[in-house]
């Protein structure tokens, strides 16, 4: 993992951390438009900012960005690739540090399906799955038609919640579909971690220490994003 940043000067400087710049970086397409969207608000777009303030969770509001990077990659056991965040931000909320993934959707899928990505199960996956489990705090079977990139990226946030001792870890879908395409795959996702509800910042309990939380909010695009 980088120990060192270099701060961004537009959208641009987002698309050169792409694994295929040419392939994801295009209109119309989530990598842009959320690279569009936070460059151009200069910290929390409306909607997410609107999503903590007006959360039922005294604990975010009046939520500060601190740090936001792009393409941001945290390792996972068992070989293979990162969970690589669209976008990992450090926060403060009434003194209280909060990790938050990011993960940005038009109409993309969430990747393939539990049951898709175990197909032929290795050791190494079988090791990261297990971990993840246990980052998460799921001690029951995981349902074949969840997504495994909404584990992962779940995961991610509280990894770096531990790792800079944060009590608070966020995933954050930032959609840009007014249709909310997609929605299905995160509700079921909610479900397996036990949420109550499927609107607003949701609650979805604790695992060694960190709280565990997700959002769904829908962004415009951005305008140098169309």
């Amino acid at each position: 993992m980088p120990k060192f940043y270099v701060p961004t000067s537009g959208p641009d400087d987002w698309k050169q951390l792409l694994a295929n710049p040419d392939r994801q970086w295009r209109t119309g397409y989530s990598a842009k438009a959320l690279a569009c969207r936070w460059e151009e608000s200069k910290g929390f777009p409306p909607e997410v900012a609107s999503l903590f303030a007006n959360s039922a969770l005294e604990a975010f509001r009046g939520i500060e960005l601190l740090l936001a990077i792009p393409e941001h990659q945290v390792p996972l056991p068992g070989g293979g690739a990162s969970s690589q965040c669209d976008l990992w931000c450090l926060a403060k909320a009434h003194d209280r540090l909060v990790s938050i993934a990011v993960e940005g959707k038009v109409a993309e899928s969430f990747g393939p399906t539990l049951a898709q990505w175990s197909r032929g199960m290795s050791n190494g996956k079988r090791k990261r799955l297990e971990f993840i489990k246990e980052t998460l705090g799921i001690n029951s079977d995981i349902p074949e038609n969840v997504r495994y990139q909404l584990l992962h990226r779940a995961a991610a946030a509280v990894i770096e919640a531990r790792r800079f001792n944060v009590p608070s870890a966020v995933l954050l879908i930032h959609s840009f579909s007014h249709d909310r395409a997609r929605f299905e795959d995160f509700a079921a996702f909610l479900e397996l971690m036990g949420a109550r509800t499927l609107a607003g910042l949701v609650e979805l309990g604790k695992s060694n220490g960190v709280g565990i939380f997700a959002g769904w909010v829908v962004g415009d695009w951005g305008v140098t994003s169309s």
